[in-house]
């Protein structure tokens, strides 16, 4: 995987998980997409689908000879519980070996560190994010600031204004843009380049007349495209759903077309969307931009 970019989506669902005989082919499981980027791990959002991430890192660590510990850097969209419930069950963060950087927005005067933390209080869960074993450095993490990765480091909070920096064929860079689309203090939107190569992480935000122009401006001409699609056009019309904070495969089809994106992938589907009605969307989709693929547990690209 060192000479490689593998994108792997953990848990694709939205709002709650939905297990069942008519999720088995998407999956029912929260929103976490597991990014290798060479030898690098992240792991963006943490919702139901981190657990079976974090049950095959501690599988492989546990038959690694050398015994290497856990690192990961983990980015958080945001705080709502379908893209944090997971964390707590996440394994390496109760090994005394792991070192996992977290970033997130800040909302609402409140930091990410603060914001997890609070999921975990007493009486609502029995074990405090401070008494989880691993090394935990929490960061929030603004517009104007990139994080960088190199081998051999942690990762590295600049200011893409002002500081200097020196890269590597290794380094990896994690630019994010804030939008204000989605309910009670919006979302962080990622974007993460290596090699060449780039993906943008869009989910829980919600469209404008002729399109979010500035989330096209941060996605032109990236390879992969994962963009919230949670509702149909009924839904989101008659619904109604509209102020909801999600999007329909049309506006995520517009973003990608407007960004001339090589490949979208629709996202954070509807808790009531069962395998049938996904399939039937994926459909539709792929008739207007055809480099369409709806998520599923499992799904991997290399880019």
């Amino acid at each position: 995987m060192d000479d490689k970019f593998i994108v792997r989506f953990r848990g694709v669902r939205g709002s709650y998980p939905m297990p069942g005989g008519a999720t088995l082919r998407v999956g029912g499981n929260t929103s976490c997409v597991e990014v290798w980027a060479g030898s690098h791990l992240i792991i963006i959002d943490a919702g139901t689908g981190i657990i079976g991430l974090g049950k095959d890192l501690v599988r492989k660590y546990r038959a690694s000879g050398e015994k290497e510990p856990i690192v990961a850097t983990m980015l958080f969209s945001h705080t709502h519980h379908d893209h944090t419930q997971g964390f707590p069950f996440f394994e390496p963060a109760d090994k005394g070996t792991s070192v996992l950087y977290l970033f997130g927005p800040k909302t609402f005067y409140e930091d990410i560190e603060e914001a997890l933390s609070r999921a975990m209080l007493a009486p609502t869960f029995p074990v405090a994010l401070e008494e989880l074993k691993s090394l935990k450095v929490m960061s929030n993490i603004e517009e104007s600031e990139v994080v960088v990765l190199n081998q051999g480091m942690g990762p590295q909070i600049l200011n893409v204004y002002r500081d200097e920096r020196e890269d590597s064929p290794d380094t990896v860079e994690i630019n994010t843009m804030r939008s204000f689309a989605h309910p009670k203090g919006g979302v962080s939107i990622y974007k993460i380049s290596w090699a060449g190569k780039n993906m943008v992480y869009a989910t829980d935000t919600e469209s404008y007349i002729g399109g979010d122009t500035r989330l096209t401006k941060f996605a032109t001409g990236t390879d992969l495209l994962i963009h919230d699609a949670q509702y149909t056009n009924e839904e989101y019309i008659i619904g109604p759903k509209q102020g909801w904070g999600h999007s329909t495969p049309e506006m995520a089809i517009a973003i990608a077309q407007a960004a001339k994106v090589k490949k979208l992938v629709l996202f954070h589907h509807d808790p009531s969307h069962n395998d049938n009605i996904l399939a039937e969307i994926e459909k539709k989709a792929q008739e207007a931009f055809p480099n369409t693929i709806l998520a599923y547990e499992g799904l991997t690209i290399e880019l």
